[in-house]
């Protein structure tokens, strides 16, 4: 599928990996509905024009998430809608099972973790592939892809990861079995998990912190920049064959 003319929804589009992804795609010619709860996102869709529209959304809820996929299906026009998504949005948790005063983890903390990065995962690929079954077939017959957002936390969890690294987990382990479920549409599902990144979440760390994950990285020994994210998102668009699989996107780092 190509970007040029083609219409993509993204979440988390305020900033970090959501934003980079946008710049690229408008840059190639795309239109793009961005999504996101962060009233930045009005801002980004001003900045990069005329084929930018923002909506204000939460991905846990189901009304939100229909009203931005019928904007982007309304962008495409008929017979085209939606051609794909790339699904950014999502957040990190940090808290042991037991802490060290012996008290155990608190549950709602846990759930809303995995009901924001998992279930809003799920929520938003469902409403979009039932949209993007009603595009008209192009080459190959592809009516649409999906690309999802999980981490390399998914394989290398920290200690104090454990809900963040089962919702990126849970994202890794839909990906295939949509993608086989999805195939008799022609919709393509990816998922990439990114290592250590230059985005928000990261700004509080302190500089030694950054340093030592920098230095952690076997090549290149730095984090990783939102525009490389935007990149392997736009290349698994434009390449057919990419269906079904996990890339991670870390410069080979395993973490500890």
């Amino acid at each position: 599928m190509q970007v040029r003319n083609k219409t993509f929804l993204i979440t988390g589009a305020a900033s970090g990996l959501g934003a980079a992804t946008a710049e690229r795609l408008v840059a190639g010619g795309a239109q793009v509905v961005l999504c996101d709860l962060s009233d930045q996102v009005e801002a980004l869709a001003e900045r990069l024009g005329d084929t930018a529209l923002a909506v204000r959304g939460d991905v846990t809820s189901a009304d939100d998430m229909q009203a931005a996929v019928d904007k982007a299906v309304a962008v495409g026009g008929e017979g085209s809608g939606l051609h794909g998504v790339i699904h950014c949005a999502g957040v990190v948790s940090v808290a042991k099972l037991v802490d060290r005063e012996g008290k155990p983890a608190d549950l709602d903390a846990y759930a809303r973790t995995v009901n924001i990065n998992l279930v809003g995962t799920f929520n938003v690929m469902r409403l979009a592939a039932a949209a993007m079954t009603r595009n008209s077939p192009g080459e190959d017959g592809e009516r649409g892809v999906i690309v999802t957002t999980a981490s390399i936390a998914a394989f290398d969890g920290q200690i104090g990861q454990a809900a963040y690294s089962a919702s990126k987990a849970g994202v890794v382990g839909m990906t295939l079995p949509l993608a086989r479920e999805l195939s008799r549409h022609g919709i393509r599902v990816m998922t990439i998990a990114p290592g250590v990144f230059e985005t928000p979440m990261m700004s509080e760390l302190p500089d030694e912190a950054v340093a030592e994950l920098s230095a952690a990285v076997p090549f290149p020994k730095r984090l990783g920049k939102p525009g490389e994210f935007a990149m392997l998102a736009e290349q698994i668009i434009t390449n057919p064959m990419l269906n079904g699989e996990v890339i991670r996107l870390d410069g080979g780092i395993r973490m500890q």
